[in-house]
């Protein structure tokens, strides 16, 4: 047992376990147990597992792409958001958090929700936009890589029922979704959608870095009991996205990349007839 300048307890006895025989030097992360700070071997296999397969879907759609793939590059991302919205969840009920975890995290989502929609849209439809077309792409995949890293930066202090900037899964479901639904209709060579496509592209990016605040939802409770008629909703939900996927799924995600905005200025203008009312 060795003692620390901050006086805590590392437990170091981990160290004395054989070295892994396999050129790469084993995971140790340090966390803190009972007060004390203890150093533990290796990464938790479950909610990592879950990172991987988003990761995966992610690389799976851009390869589809590249084969002119886009309705299977466009479901990945949406099975990618599954898969990401899962890891953590798993990781809280199993008592399985960790430093490792949430950096593998955020790196999986710059390739599933960075790289590969960008890629996947660019792929589809920008190419014809020469230069445009691919700086586009890039300015969406940056605003990703600077999302992520303010989110990082501001996990321990920000409100929990809302995020600053649009989430970068939703920002990638409206451009995968919208990929996918025009991609349906055989629009892609249409000058117009390719505008259209540039744009749509452009904002989510500005949103995403935007200081406009996005309910969270994470204030909704999924333990306690229901009324019935809450599962019916349910149900309608489900059968109301099948009757037509891409689509519906498009106009979803639209509606909550526009509700930040409408409620930005609707919360500003409140406190503008509040200030005036003062006076």
């Amino acid at each position: 047992m060795t003692q620390e300048k901050d006086n805590s307890v590392v437990d170091d006895t981990e160290d004395q376990l054989p070295q892994s025989i396999l050129p790469i030097d084993e995971h140790v992360e340090e966390v803190a147990e009972n007060g004390r700070k203890v150093r533990r071997k290796g990464v938790y296999l479950l909610p990592n597992l879950f990172t991987t397969t988003a990761l995966f879907c992610g690389f799976y759609a851009i390869v589809s792409s590249m084969n002119q793939m886009f309705e299977q590059a466009a479901i990945a991302i949406f099975v990618a958001m599954i898969f990401d919205g899962l890891d953590g969840r798993v990781a809280r009920l199993t008592n399985t958090q960790s430093a490792f975890g949430a950096e593998y995290d955020s790196l999986s989502d710059m390739v599933a929700f960075g790289a590969a929609p960008a890629l996947v849209c660019f792929n589809w439809n920008l190419t014809g936009l020469g230069k445009v077309g691919w700086m586009v792409a890039f300015i969406y995949v940056a605003c990703v890589a600077l999302r992520l890293a303010r989110f990082n930066t501001q996990i321990d202090t920000a409100d929990k029922r809302y995020f600053t900037g649009l989430p970068c899964p939703s920002a990638a479901a409206i451009v995968a979704a919208m990929v996918w639904a025009l991609n349906e209709v055989d629009l892609a060579s249409n000058s117009l959608i390719t505008i259209f496509t540039a744009v749509v592209m452009a904002l989510t990016g500005i949103l995403m870095v935007s200081n406009v605040r996005y309910h969270s939802f994470k204030d909704l409770e999924f333990k306690g009991r229901v009324p019935f008629v809450a599962i019916i909703a349910i149900v309608l939900v489900f059968a109301v996205v099948f009757t037509n996927p891409p689509w519906v799924l498009m106009l979803v995600f639209l509606l909550y990349g526009v509700s930040g905005p409408v409620l930005s200025v609707w919360r500003f203008k409140q406190k503008h007839v509040a200030a005036g009312q003062e006076k």
